[in-house]
Parts: structure tokens; sequence; C-alpha cells
């Protein structure tokens, strides 16, 4: 798998994204220094793009195949996108609060911890729906690294579509996340123009 090994702080500032979103509470005392230079329209889209594809840890050809699908779907392209990139496994874990960042998130789906309704799940793009029930194994519960999470995580507000129990590390998806339940500072409607050229 392709691994982006540019400092994550770096690339935060050259997107101007702030790196609570990654669930990452450091942040960068460096201004980033552009002089004067006023962005075209194009590169406003492919920031908008990038910051995307960043956020939730997607390569080019899954994101481009996410938003075909988006497309098929009823509704705006922009907000299925959203929605779709929202609905991936290791995206619910880290908002869950199983996870301090969706690499994180993606590692512990990789490495078989995660329980979908009683099947184990080690793909971590898996798409969840309204009605699953997701967990972490018996075998992995007792380990220090999720005492270790949940201490860091526990003041985490998680989203109302979700229905959590940290103390047992389950959780249940009361129904399909909303574009206004998204709290990622994106606009997808230049996503979606870069697109359609």
């Amino acid at each position: 798998m392709a691994v982006n090994r540019v400092p994550v702080l770096k690339r935060c500032r050259s997107l101007g994204l702030d790196p609570i979103y990654l669930g990452i509470d450091k942040k960068s005392n460096r201004e980033l220094k552009r002089a004067n230079k006023k962005m075209s329209e194009y590169g406003l889209q492919l920031r908008e793009k990038q910051k995307a594809k960043f956020i939730y840890g997607v390569l080019e050809k899954p994101f481009r195949n996410y938003y075909e699908k988006a497309e098929k779907m009823r509704g705006q392209a922009g907000e299925n996108l959203m929605i779709l990139l929202e609905r991936r496994l290791d995206n619910v874990i880290f908002r869950m609060g199983l996870a301090r960042t969706r690499k994180e998130a993606r590692q512990i789906v990789d490495h078989k911890h995660v329980l979908v309704n009683g099947a184990c799940v080690n793909i971590p793009s898996y798409l969840i729906k309204a009605g699953d029930t997701i967990e972490i194994r018996e075998k992995s519960k007792s380990s220090q690294r999720y005492k270790d999470i949940l201490e860091v995580t526990s003041g985490r507000i998680t989203p109302n579509w979700l229905d959590v129990d940290q103390e047992n590390l389950k959780g249940a998806i009361k129904e399909l996340p909303t574009r206004e339940e998204i709290d990622v500072p994106v606009n997808e409607m230049l996503i979606v123009e870069l697109y359609s050229k």
C-alpha cells in the first residue's frame, strides 16, 4: 500500500487544516509563507479534494470510485460522497472513540480486532449500514492499548448517528449520517466541480 511520509502537521499547514480533525492535539507554531499568491479556481478545487483524501486517508483511485458511486446515488453527489467516506469502517471506529486517529483505526481493523455484526472484518474501507453493531473482539478487549485509547478519547463528542458503549468497547449504528452531522471542513461542491470538468 502507498504510504504518505510527509509529516502530518506540515501537510495540515499546507492544506489550511486544523490537526484536531485528524484526532491530533498538537499545534504547529510555524506560519505558512505564501507571498500573497492568489489561488486559481482549479487550485481551490484541488485543495478541497486533497483535504478530503487526507482526512479520511483515501488514495486517488478509491476516492474516484467513491465519487462515481456517489454520482449514481439519489441526491447530491457532494453530500453522498461525504456520507460514503463517513461510513468507512476505519472512520466509524475513530468516531466511536476506539482509536486516537483514523490511521490507528485503520491499523486496528487491519489487525482483525473488529467484529461487525459478530463477524471479523479486516477491510478498513468496509461500508457500514444502519443497524450494524461494531465491537472490539473479546481477545483484544483486555489489552492495555484500549485502556490507553479510552483515556485519550473519553472527552470526545460522539456523533448522534452512533450509539456507543465505551466501557464494553462496542457500539451500534442508529442511522446513516447526514451531511449536517459530518463536522469535516471540506467544501464538497468544489470536489464535484473538479470531477465534472
